[in-house]
């Protein structure tokens, strides 16, 4: 467990939330291991309904944390998953309806994760930002295949490949946003439809969800692809440039790649 997610039930509505602040809500290993621990609890638990991922601060996340990426701290024991893989694989077939309230900036898995949720808020003060190619990296969380998909290849290339900020109300348009509202509204908003979620008849809501979704084999081999490039390009030359270039606040040169 760690003290940077915090997790909550508010009856039966499960709340994940992203609690280090200090650090832009950066993701470490050990966090997707207790959002992946969370996200399968929710599966388990007939008396869950609804999931709802929010965060404290002012920024939804940062992404990932870069130096406990590149330490490797957190790896796994041999035949074991990342924590990260574990929490993509969890998102990605999630049987119960997942919210998300986004309050503030969210930065590459901060926003790929908002891909496989139903239902998406956001206050007026959101961005949405996925350099993952900046960072010598590529798409994860299958954002490759379900980006297009919900915006269209020109807008999705606008994220993807020019790794572009969009403000909340161009989310909105690209259609991975249902609302934008009011900061001092998100709470209320997204916890008002997770409510109406709970109320529903649970066993049709785990079926219409399952059925909406679809093929999950096709977003989990894209996953797994990504992963495999996403993988060796951590131990490239680019992305060693690219995250010595972020630590030192300074822009990457890849003239040399």
């Amino acid at each position: 467990m760690t003290d940077h997610i915090s997790v909550s039930r508010d009856g039966p509505i499960l709340r994940l939330g992203f609690n280090r602040p200090e650090k832009k809500n950066a993701i470490t290993q050990a966090m997707y291991g207790v959002f992946a621990d969370g996200l399968a609890e929710a599966d388990r638990d007939d008396e869950i309904r609804a999931v709802l991922f929010e965060s404290k601060g002012d920024v939804f996340t940062s992404g990932n944390d870069i130096a406990d990426f590149m330490s490797g701290a957190g790896s796994p024991a041999d035949g074991e998953k990342p924590q990260v893989i574990r929490f993509l694989e969890a998102i990605a077939t999630a049987e119960k309806p997942l919210i998300a309230a986004v309050q503030g900036p969210a930065v590459g898995v901060g926003v790929t994760m908002l891909l496989h949720c139903d239902l998406v808020y956001a206050s007026e003060a959101a961005t949405f930002h996925t350099p993952f190619v900046d960072l010598a990296l590529v798409p994860e969380a299958a954002s490759s295949l379900l980006l297009p998909q919900i915006a269209g290849h020109t807008r999705a290339a606008e994220m993807l490949i020019l790794g572009k900020k969009i403000a909340a109300d161009r989310a909105r348009e690209f259609g991975f946003v249902n609302e934008v509202v009011t900061p001092d509204a998100l709470e209320e908003t997204a916890m008002s439809a997770a409510r109406a979620i709970a109320e529903k008849a649970p066993a049709a809501m785990k079926l219409t969800k399952k059925l909406m979704k679809g093929d999950r084999d096709a977003i989990l081999a894209r996953m797994k692809e990504e992963g495999v490039h996403f993988a060796a390009q951590l131990k490239s030359a680019e992305f060693q440039e690219a995250g010595m270039a972020f630590m030192q606040k300074r822009k990457p040169d890849f003239s040399g790649s």
